[in-house]
């Protein structure tokens, strides 16, 4: 089992950066690709980021590539999602996730492990 938490949400102006945290506790010695993934209102969860357990591989979603950085601090358990250029469409709940499943690189999911999410709202 691997427990996942959030934290550095907010509310930004358009433009603004955020830097969001997960730290992870438990199974944590075992590999693990962690990812972040949002859910707006109204909308369905939806994939942002994912790395690999080494941080050599990162995959994004469209919507933020070339504006979000996902990285991780193995030695601390944590992964980061540096998000800046935020727009309005940026806003949701955003959650961090984990799996064992290297594949989910590839597939964008599905996750085993979640966090209980973190709010961003950006306002215009």
């Amino acid at each position: 089992q691997v427990q996942l938490v959030e934290s550095g949400g907010g509310l930004v102006q358009a433009g603004a950066s955020l830097r969001l945290a997960c730290a992870a506790s438990g199974r944590t010695y075992s590999p693990y690709v962690m990812g972040w993934l949002r859910q707006a209102p109204g909308k369905e969860r939806e994939f942002v980021a994912g790395i690999s357990w080494s941080g050599g591989s990162t995959v994004y979603a469209d919507s933020v590539k070339g504006r979000f950085t996902i990285s991780r601090d193995t030695a601390k358990n944590t992964v980061y999602l540096q998000m800046n250029s935020l727009q309005p469409e940026d806003t949701a709940v955003y959650y961090c996730a984990a799996t064992s499943k290297v594949a989910v690189l590839l597939t964008r999911g599905p996750f085993d492990y979640w966090g209980q999410g973190t709010q961003v709202t950006v306002s215009s």
